[in-house]
């Protein structure tokens, strides 16, 4: 089977916590995390990251991205309006959410437990890669054009 894109109902589990694990968190034997372990929910894989900001595919299942764009992440993440998971379709973040929701520990590009999680939908976003100066060395996304948050 071809690694991406999948539909959600498809995606590789999680070896620890047994949910689906996104694009951009890597794919077992396409791209997976580059120590050789197995890909997993807690973390985001660079390589993807970037991949789905420069083809537009989607975080979740790897398919290609129209509008609306849906970006999920923690209420900090929505009040700063920079994301660290890359851009998805809205039928995607909302079944990743179903799935995440009530987990502990950092998933999905965060550092720590998510108390309240949002999803902002856009008709388009920058990808901001981060300065020598910054503190967080990781890229975000910025909605652009929010329509619902």
């Amino acid at each position: 089977m071809d690694p991406a894109p999948r539909p959600f109902s498809e995606l590789p589990a999680d070896p620890e916590l047994g949910v689906p694990v996104p694009f951009a968190c890597g794919t077992a034997g396409f791209g997976g995390p580059r120590d050789g372990s197995a890909p997993s929910v807690r973390s985001l894989d660079g390589r993807r990251v970037t991949q789905c900001a420069l083809s537009r595919v989607c975080g979740v299942c790897g398919a290609g991205l129209g509008r609306p764009i849906a970006f999920l992440g923690s209420r900090l993440e929505a009040d700063r309006n920079a994301f660290h998971f890359p851009p998805a379709h809205l039928s995607c973040a909302e079944s990743l959410l179903d799935a995440v929701r009530g987990l502990t520990g950092g998933v999905l590009g965060q550092e720590e437990d998510v108390r309240s999680w949002t999803i902002v939908t856009t008709a388009g976003f920058e990808y901001v890669r981060p300065g020598k100066e910054d503190l967080d060395r990781r890229p975000t996304f910025q909605p652009n054009s929010v329509l619902t948050g």
